[in-house]
């Protein structure tokens, strides 16, 4: 065994590094799209009407800033409203009066949660709720309601005053 090794000294070299490498990317990938939680996150909860498009690691931001992500959803069973579970960035100081909306890039765009910061001098904290929120709207209801909107002008061509009546 021991002659193998010696015989093979390079190729075994070449095989650990590619091993670390492999192992340092993941790390590098994991941390890079919010897989982790950053440690001392601050949990806080919004309660949300609709949260469709959301789910655990959907990016949470203010002012177009990734500060967060989420963690996990759930129904409240008294309301039928979705709970959703954030982890926020240590640094990252909001208000804790800070409002919350689900919204998307655009129309094909990624769905995120938005957070606009209030004035409130005291911070969120772990184990805080937020309840002023603002669920996602529905796009492709929206589209077929301004597609099939009726029509309050004339028909092309035709004139928009009646015809006199025979006698």
């Amino acid at each position: 065994m021991k002659g193998l090794f010696r015989e093979n000294i390079g190729e075994a070299l070449v095989g650990l590094l590619v091993v670390l490498l492999a192992v340092w990317f993941v790390m590098f990938a994991w941390d890079r799209t919010g897989g982790g939680t950053k440690a001392g996150a601050t949990r806080v909860t919004a309660i949300f009407p609709s949260a469709s498009g959301v789910s655990p690691g959907t990016d949470v931001r203010v002012s177009g800033l990734k500060v967060g992500s989420v963690k996990g959803l759930s129904l409240d069973p008294q309301s039928y409203q979705v709970k959703v579970d954030i982890a926020l960035d240590p640094s990252v100081k909001l208000p804790s009066d800070s409002s919350a909306q689900v919204t998307s890039e655009g129309l094909l765009g990624s769905t995120f949660v938005a957070f606009t910061p209030g004035g409130s001098p005291t911070p969120l904290k772990t184990g805080d709720t937020i309840t002023d929120t603002q669920g996602s709207m529905d796009l492709m209801a929206l589209i077929g309601q301004f597609i099939n909107k009726p029509s309050t002008q004339a028909p092309a061509g035709g004139s928009t005053t009646p015809a006199p009546a025979k006698p």
